[in-house]
């Protein structure tokens, strides 16, 4: 279990430096606390996935450590921050008073 628990460890490692690595834009929150939400899921989700397969299966354990990771590290991607993807105002602008319409009493 202590070698898994290593493993599990640096899969989250990975799976925190390739987000930041690969998408730093999309990832406006510290460092610190994206790699530590992947560390932190991947060790869950590994002891999880190891009690439930009863050991039997180390690398599924490891597969599903990685999935579960990658998955809550996507929870902190804020794409709409990005640099590069500034909101675009769909609507055409509007006149003044435009909007009101007097109508005849």
């Amino acid at each position: 279990m202590l070698v898994e628990t290593l493993a599990f460890a640096l899969v989250g490692l990975v799976v925190g430096a390739a987000a930041l690595l690969s998408l730093p834009a999309y990832f406006p929150a510290g460092r610190l606390l994206t790699t530590g939400t992947a560390v932190v899921s991947a060790l869950l989700a590994g002891v999880i996935a190891h009690f439930t397969l009863n050991g039997a299966f180390p690398a599924a354990s490891i597969g599903i450590s990685a999935t579960a990771s990658a998955l809550l590290t996507s929870v902190l991607a804020r794409p709409d921050l990005a640099a590069d993807r500034r909101p675009v105002h769909r609507h055409r602008p509007h006149r003044a008073g435009a909007h009101r319409r007097h109508r005849p009493a």
